[in-house]
């Protein structure tokens, strides 16, 4: 299998990329908490976490009480993933800023966590990827190596 096919197989879906995203900020979720932040239909919710669960980036804990309790963790490789989606949110808010492509309000409903926030800019700090602003190279801009 190709592995562009394969990883959008694991990722690829309206709210697989939210769902990880939530439970990396919020180290869990349970399913009805989660509903109630997220505009997503039970159905489609239910079935997203199934395929995170079969492609192996998340794991369901069932709890033996009453009520029941059920919560969704990352796995091991589920974390491996979430820097690579980090790049992508990045390039995607960059992209939407240079195209003036509003960014919905909540679009950011996931990413309000302050340990996320920090994860996203010392990433963006680290790849230079402030939209705006030239990367630096020894000293000098893109731009003035250019000319």
């Amino acid at each position: 299998m190709n592995p562009y096919h394969y990883v959008l197989h694991c990722i690829g879906g309206k709210w697989k990329m939210t769902i990880l995203h939530e439970i990396y900020v919020s180290g869990s979720i349970r399913f009805n908490q989660t509903l109630k932040i997220l505009p997503i239909s039970e159905k489609v919710f239910s079935q997203q976490l199934r395929e995170l669960v079969e492609a192996g980036l998340i794991r369901r804990i069932s709890y033996d009480t009453v009520p029941p309790k059920v919560e969704y963790v990352l796995t091991p490789s589920g974390e491996q993933l979430i820097p690579a989606l980090d790049i992508l949110y990045i390039w995607s808010v960059r992209r939407m800023d240079e195209l003036d492509i509003p960014i919905d309000a909540d679009a950011f409903v996931v990413h309000k966590s302050e340990k996320y926030v920090d994860a996203l800019k010392d990433i963006m700090d680290a790849n230079h990827f402030w939209p705006g602003l030239e990367r630096q190279r020894g000293g000098r801009t893109e731009r003035e190596e250019q000319s």
